[in-house]
């Protein structure tokens, strides 16, 4: 097991407590050459032991404790930590709490479902923690504006977890970046629609789940297996549906090609049957994203000068593209490579907070819009809704106690 000296935890805790001003970025020199970084994990169903393995391969990397209020998923974490370790040294804990109150932490992932992120986030950034937390990082506008807020106060590093955006769709940006479409003008996003109410019958709860601990600040609802085994994204109370779900990958793929992923678009026009097809979001300088549609795959791209889909042009050829440098993933080996590198020299990740936050919003109007039937006029910059008194209520809601931000 690795020790930890005096110096480096008094740094930590400095930066837990920097003010507003306070720079991100630090040497990575401060860490020392050896010394790793102590995750805790948080949230360990299928994507969250699937994003442990991942960070395991790290040897800058220390996992010290996971938490899940399902017995069985926290299990199996502490079983892939000890093994990699080769002791049992690995803590479980059903309280994210439990993690994030604990001095030897230095960083936590969340893995939770949506409805749980923004206040683990929270709790975890005013701790002194950095933060990795899996997509759609928000339940709501609100909760993403918050999450900023403290990201910025605290100090603290924050990655979002849309692996995607980069992962899958660098070909089309690099395509874009190096000139081979002109202007993008155009971009069609081809995820899943909204969330809905949760109509599944009740079911007696295990011992083995916390039923109350899962819910948290979400709406109290009688137990059903289904939610605990992924398939909560299609319920409104704790999720976005494929919106917020794929969509921060796709969405955020649209903005990063068009070089809008730090501002927001001015309306959202929804479907009326006939000039306006789609759900259409509209941005200051003209370029339209439209949910649907499209020829290219799950995101199209449409310039002054060509056009290009996931898989290449309309012909289905995808040349080599341009040797073009775009900011992307720091360190290496990927997403958790950069969010590593970036917990050791205070950098920001590709997927900062801001990044993240502003792509869920875009998804988070079109659910509005959607569940409201109805067309917003957003201010991104005061980040409301400037055309509907009723619409702009819908940018955060009601916790159940004693859960806040």
């Amino acid at each position: 097991m690795i020790r930890h000296n005096a110096s480096r935890r008094r740094f930590l805790r400095r930066c837990a407590v920097g003010a507003i001003s306070a720079p991100l970025f630090v040497r990575s020199t401060v860490f020392g050459a050896n010394e790793r970084i102590n995750m805790g994990f948080i949230g360990m169903g299928g994507q969250g032991r699937g994003d442990l393995g991942g960070f395991l391969n790290f040897k800058e990397v220390q996992v010290r404790a996971v938490c899940d209020v399902v017995k069985d998923h926290v299990q199996q974490a502490k079983d892939m930590v000890d093994r990699k370790y080769g002791n049992k040294d690995c803590e479980v804990f059903k309280d994210f709490q439990s993690i994030t109150t604990r001095d030897d932490i230095d960083a936590v992932f969340i893995g939770t479902p949506d409805h749980w992120h923004a206040v683990i986030s929270i709790d975890a950034m005013k701790r002194g923690k950095d933060v990795y937390c899996e997509k759609p990082e928000t339940l709501t506008i609100r909760q993403g504006q918050e999450m900023l807020k403290v990201a910025r106060r605290y100090g603290r590093v924050f990655s979002g977890g849309s692996q995607r955006v980069w992962g899958d769709y660098n070909w089309m940006h690099k395509m874009i970046y190096g000139g081979r479409i002109g202007e993008v003008r155009e971009a069609w996003v081809n995820v899943g629609g909204p969330s809905g109410p949760c109509n599944l019958a009740p079911v007696e709860a295990p011992s083995d789940v916390d039923w109350l601990m899962w819910l948290g600040p979400a709406p109290y609802r009688p137990f059903h297996p289904t939610l605990i085994k992924g398939g909560f994204r299609p319920y409104r109370d704790y999720s976005g549906g494929g919106m917020t779900d794929w969509g921060c990958h796709t969405f955020g793929g649209a903005l990063f090609g068009c070089n809008l992923h730090e501002t927001g678009p001015v309306d959202v026009l929804y479907p009326d049957g006939e000039d306006v097809k789609q759900l259409t979001y509209v941005f200051e300088n003209g370029v339209r994203i439209y949910h649907g549609g499209g020829w290219g795959g799950i995101l199209t791209f449409k310039g002054t000068e060509g056009e290009i889909g996931e898989h290449g042009d309309r012909k289905g050829r995808k040349e080599a593209p341009p040797n073009v440098y775009i900011p992307n993933y720091k360190g290496q080996g990927g997403i958790f490579g950069d969010f590593v590198h970036c917990v050791r020299t205070r950098e920001k990740p590709f997927r900062d907070i801001e990044v993240a936050h502003r792509t869920a919003t875009v998804a988070h109007l079109g659910n509005i819009a959607y569940w409201l039937k109805r067309s917003l006029k957003w201010d991104p910059v005061k980040e409301e809704i400037s055309n509907d008194p009723i619409a702009n209520r819908w940018l955060d809601r009601d916790m159940r106690e004693p859960w806040s931000l």
